[in-house]
């Protein structure tokens, strides 16, 4: 198998030699050492991590035990299976008892409003995740029971995933930014019992009814024959007895709105966090779990349009991600570290909530807008709170770069040791910049490829360790094992580019896809058996580092956001005027990619700027504000095979402006791509 080179090209970027001394990997060579004894001594390599949490019956159990080959059975991973554990247990009490850190910050939260903050210590913490799961407990909820998530990044969200993890029941964290309906698909989907809400949040000067599109939802599940008995809602906004009003009083002079709580409560339904928990004891036992019991279901987009319920179990996941941030992030316990990622996605499940947690770190909580008040907000918090490793998006950074250099300048960042970035590839001139500019030429940066399946880093640099290559994910992390395969399923050796695969598990690997484990086995399995098969391309050099070259199957990642084209697709087709749709990634300076959608009409129907609008705000109502179309253009007719299939390929270079097409040979009607080509101006912008 392929083992990562020891001896680094040269010319590459490289942590400093005083950095790399006081580093957990100080060198590729120790890098390498470490990686082949993950591989020869998997039980060894991760048991020590083991070592390190609190366990029941974890030596009388088989360290791992699965099935990677579709041809020879059920797929499955098991590790530690039989042992028990609890992961909140570990990440609070731990190391609040073994670890003395009950007095340690656990997050500095950090509001929409600048001068809005709080912190909060472990010791609190763990006071107020007993609280909510004993209020949990007193509302019914049983060990394996599902609960809905959908909140803003407020600390009541952090208390909340905690406090089912304690007693055994499995979150399901919907992204604040979704629309009611993607919010109903996945309660039905996961049978929640029980929704936790707040009443709004504000989203840079935007007013989000968090309250009233959970109204939407609850109503839906209702109408579909399921309806959800209770719902606890944060008071995160207050001022619940007023009327929506303009409010100028704050200060800064800000206009503010108040959501009016009395239009959207239903006695029978609703109750407030707050009554729920001052009365509820900060003593709560924990439910110890099989080291293979569900954590949490995570919705992630899926091929066919129906978004995929994503199963991670406690005991791999806790390991791995407290190894991850470890090692990726360089952890130490004086450093205070944010992530910028919103909980609503794994990212911000990994490395805001359970590997901080895990390692006994000092994180911040960010609730607003890298751009708000003014674009030096994120630069501002770092001076403030003195981070030390900061892990964000390429969105976020192209974003930030179209405002100059000196928003960021004229602060002064000198505490910054680590930068990371995640969500999607990066282009090299962001990451040049990250470099340069915000780490002024002197923090490694960790480019982190990994997805809501592989619940961790999977390639990535390690910053004391790794020479540096602007928009390379670099080497695989300890215990995996990639290959690039050809289409045939050929595994290419050397330089070479087709699809990425693991070969065998690692901890935290997804389990099943939630109730559908057919699925499971078709999305990740099937096309190669014997492989994890990432949907990804990717490109290894001749010095062994890898490259991510995008999505191979029908997906778009947008904003480091995973879109399926089915599923916009479906909300476009909606409308009364809309026959056909076909949609496709299209380049974005910011985004790095957005959505071009091609529309085929009905007879009668007029393609119009008014259209345009309508079907934007038909897909953002339908799946929610991040998967909002940059182009809609008017398709006649759309190229497709002889047996019917969309050639999406063709479709790209059409928006793209791309005359050099390929093979059109299989095209059923080639005439349609000189209509296609002359229709570009037709996107109703």
């Amino acid at each position: 198998m392929a083992r990562p080179r020891t001896s680094p090209p040269d010319g590459l970027y490289r942590a400093s030699a005083d950095f790399c001394r006081a580093a957990h990997v100080p060198s590729l060579r120790r890098y390498d050492e470490l990686y082949r004894r993950s591989l020869d001594d998997p039980s060894g390599f991760w048991g020590e991590i083991a070592e390190e949490f609190y366990w029941r019956n974890y030596h009388s159990v088989p360290f791992l035990h699965y099935n990677f080959d579709v041809t020879k059975g059920k797929i499955f991973v098991e590790y530690m299976k039989g042992a028990s554990t609890n992961i909140c247990y570990n990440v609070l009490d731990r190391n609040i008892e073994k670890n003395k850190l009950g007095d340690k910050i656990a997050f500095f939260w950090e509001g929409n409003e600048p001068g809005d903050s709080m912190k909060i210590t472990y010791r609190q913490l763990l006071h107020k995740v007993c609280q909510f799961a004993n209020v949990l407990r007193e509302q019914g909820v049983k060990k394996g029971d599902r609960i809905s998530i959908y909140m803003p990044m407020i600390i009541e969200l952090v208390v909340a995933m905690l406090a089912c993890a304690r007693i055994g029941a499995i979150h399901s964290i919907v992204f604040a930014g979704f629309s009611a309906d993607s919010l109903c698909e996945r309660i039905l989907d996961s049978h929640c019992c029980l929704l936790i809400t707040a009443d709004g949040f504000y989203r840079g000067d935007k007013l989000i009814s968090l309250k009233e599109i959970a109204n939407e939802a609850l109503q839906k599940c209702k109408e579909k024959g399921f309806p959800v008995k209770r719902c606890i809602v944060v008071k995160h906004l207050g001022r619940d007895e007023l009327k929506v009003k303009e409010d100028y009083s704050t200060s800064p002079p800000t206009k503010r709105m108040y959501l009016d709580m009395q239009t959207m409560w239903d006695s029978d339904v609703d109750v407030w966090w707050h009554d729920l928990m001052r009365d509820a004891s900060k003593e709560c036992d924990p439910e110890w779990c099989d080291s293979e019991d569900e954590l949490f279901i995570l919705y992630t987009s899926g091929s066919t349009g129906k978004p995929k319920g994503v199963v991670h179990t406690v005991g791999g996941y806790m390991i791995f991600t407290a190894a991850t941030f470890k090692y990726v992030f360089d952890y130490h316990p004086e450093d205070v570290y944010w992530c910028t990622a919103d909980i609503g996605w794994i990212t911000g499940h990994s490395y805001v909530t359970y590997g901080p947690l895990a390692n006994g770190a000092t994180s911040v909580l960010f609730e607003g807008l890298p751009i708000y008040p003014d674009v030096s907000r994120m630069w501002q918090i770092i001076d403030k709170y003195q981070v030390t490793k900061f892990y964000t998006a390429p969105t976020a950074i192209r974003l930030l770069m179209k405002f100059g250099e000196e928003p960021v300048r004229k602060c002064s960042r000198e505490s910054l040791l680590v930068l990371g970035t995640v969500g999607e590839p990066i282009n090299p001139e962001a990451w040049l910049w990250y470099y340069n500019v915000v780490g002024n030429g002197r923090c490694p940066v960790v480019d982190t490829f990994w997805q809501t399946e592989t619940g961790g880093h999977v390639l990535t640099p390690l910053p004391g360790a790794t020479p540096l290559k602007p928009g390379s994910a670099t080497f695989p992390f300890f215990g995996l094992v990639p290959a690039i395969l050809d289409e045939s399923g050929e595994e290419l050796t050397g330089e070479a580019e087709g699809y990425l695969v693991f070969k065998q598990p690692w901890p935290a690997i997804m389990r099943t896809v939630y109730g559908n484990h057919e699925r499971f086995e078709t999305t990740y399995f099937k096309k190669f058996p014997g492989c994890y098969v990432t949907g990804d391309g990717c490109r290894r050099d001749k010095d062994g580092y890898y490259w991510i070259t995008g999505r191979i199957d029908d997906m778009l990642n947008v904003s480091g956001h995973l879109l399926s084209t089915a599923e916009v697709e479906s909300a476009l087709v909606e409308h009364a005027a809309v026959a056909e749709a076909a949609v496709v990634s299209h380049p974005h300076p910011v985004k790095g990619e957005c959505l071009y959608c091609f529309v085929t009409l009905r007879d009668g129907q007029e393609f119009s700027t008014s259209l345009v609008e309508e079907l934007k705000k038909m897909v953002r109502g339908k799946i929610g504000p991040i998967a909002t179309p940059d182009y809609v253009q008017n398709a006649p007719g759309l190229p497709k095979t002889r047996s019917g299939k969309i050639m999406r390929r063709i479709l790209r270079k059409i928006a793209k402006n791309d005359q050099e097409l390929g093979d059109t040979s299989t095209l059923a009607d080639p005439t349609v791509i000189t209509q296609l080509f002359s229709n570009r101006c037709q996107t109703g912008l």
